[in-house]
């Protein structure tokens, strides 16, 4: 699987729909088109998905380590995987260009030409010039100019590029090639997909063969011992089977998650939102997604109920960040307060502006679902709410980095983990909370 990745000048340039008129073109062209996110974003992979009729394959270092992003890589489908950056090229320490280089894959650089000709080539190649002094390896190999015109403009783009750096065409400057966005990011793709029509002619503006010249596949790929055996390869089949919540509610979760579940246990799905009944299970995952859009409907609904009384009966239950408002005992929404599960001693309240946005590091108090005692796990916080909790609340970990809760994360109760933090399957926390699942 040859791949390329997409990557900005810095947040806001136009990397998704430049990604996403990308998959399109490769797509008329017989491509079977695998795309992949850079970072450990769950909105930007829900556009990839629509377009693609794909999961978006998470790749991050922090979360899975070098060798974890390059196993998420290869167990990609398709013949050319489009990876979508974060943020600007170079930015945060594990930023889209040690992305690139961690998976020997060259940069296709989006430029906002929306004011600029040949300040377009020049802001490139001082892009191309500093990869020389970054500690990453990274092979900027072409210019994609983001709202850029036809005619004059695109060629006064062209024309001033150095030897050494393709022009791969543009994506117009058109209304409808805009993707509304709320507190966490971008609505996602469901919700708000980019126009047929307009992603079409966003896709004619691409030199897509240009691209495809440009890319190649890792090296690494046909070398076995590049990539090892990680958590998510040794597969042992469980008889349990966990009940995982899909919803607008509970949307956000990596699709290695769900395939790592899958492989060890039978995954049933139910939607609180709809006030499905809990099916029978064996455990409950709750990921995290938009709980304050829906606190009505979860409030009135039965189905949280359930899962309380699963909890108290010592079913283990995993919250990440929406799941943990969830199980918490109110979620307060524009002042308004909703009932929630009440499992955990926690009362969440959404925040005006952002309470938390990074990669984080947890050290494990106590055994818990999710880790053993003194193990670390890595994963990623990005919420809009505090919890208030209870003078004698209990916590599964320290947060070594991040923010967490007052320098911890992970409430208990029962058998019940709720954590601010996403983790990855890599991490082995799909696994710790499988064998938790089964030690009864």
């Amino acid at each position: 699987m040859k791949g390329v990745v997409v990557a900005g000048t810095a947040s806001g340039v136009g990397k998704t729909v430049a990604t996403l008129a990308l998959c399109r073109a490769l797509q008329r062209l017989g491509h079977e088109v695998q795309p992949a996110k850079a970072g450990p974003d769950f909105i930007d992979p829900s556009h990839h998905s629509v377009v693609c009729g794909r999961p978006s394959r998470t790749l991050d270092p922090w979360l899975q380590g070098r060798d974890g992003m390059r196993r998420n890589y290869a167990r990609g489908e398709g013949d050319v995987c489009v990876v979508e950056g974060m943020m600007g090229l170079y930015d945060g320490d594990t930023s889209t260009a040690a992305v690139a280089a961690g998976l020997d894959l060259p940069v296709l650089l989006v430029v906002d030409a929306s004011a600029g000709m040949e300040s377009v080539a020049a802001t490139a190649l001082g892009f191309r010039a500093y990869a020389r002094e970054s500690p990453h390896d990274v092979d900027v190999v072409g210019v994609v100019a983001a709202r850029a015109h036809g005619g004059r403009h695109e060629a006064g783009i062209r024309d001033a590029l150095p030897d050494g750096l393709a022009y791969l065409g543009r994506t117009p400057p058109r209304d409808d090639l805009t993707i509304p966005e709320r507190h966490l990011g971008l609505h996602l793709g469901p919700e708000a997909p980019l126009p047929d029509e307009a992603l079409g002619t966003a896709a004619d503006c691409l030199a897509v063969d240009r691209v495809l010249d440009a890319a190649r596949e890792p090296s690494w790929l046909s070398n076995e011992a590049a990539t090892p055996d990680g958590p998510a390869d040794v597969t042992d089949p469980t008889d349990a089977t966990v009940a995982v919540a899909r919803d607008d509610a509970f949307c956000f979760v990596y699709p290695a998650t769900l395939e790592r579940l899958g492989e060890r246990a039978t995954v049933v799905t139910f939607s609180p939102v709809a006030d499905d009944t809990l099916p029978p299970c064996d455990g409950v995952y709750l990921p995290g997604g938009y709980p304050e859009r829906f606190a009505a409907d979860l409030d009135s609904g039965g189905t949280l109920d359930q899962i309380a009384d699963a909890a108290a009966d010592g079913v283990p239950v995993w919250g990440e960040c929406g799941g943990l408002m969830a199980l918490s005992e109110t979620l307060t929404v524009d002042g308004i307060g909703h009932r929630m599960a009440g499992v955990l001693p926690a009362r969440v309240r959404m925040t005006d502006g952002l309470a938390a946005l990074d990669h984080v590091e947890l050290v494990a108090e106590r055994e818990t679902l999710t880790a053993r005692r003194d193990e670390t796990r890595r994963g990623h916080e990005f919420h809009h709410s505090t919890a208030d909790v209870a003078s004698d609340a209990r916590f599964a970990f320290d947060v070594a980095r991040g923010r967490g809760i007052d320098g911890h994360d992970g409430l208990v109760a029962y058998e019940t983990l709720g954590t601010y933090a996403h983790l990855h399957a890599e991490s082995g926390a799909v696994d710790r909370f499988l064998d938790a699942v089964t030690s009864d």
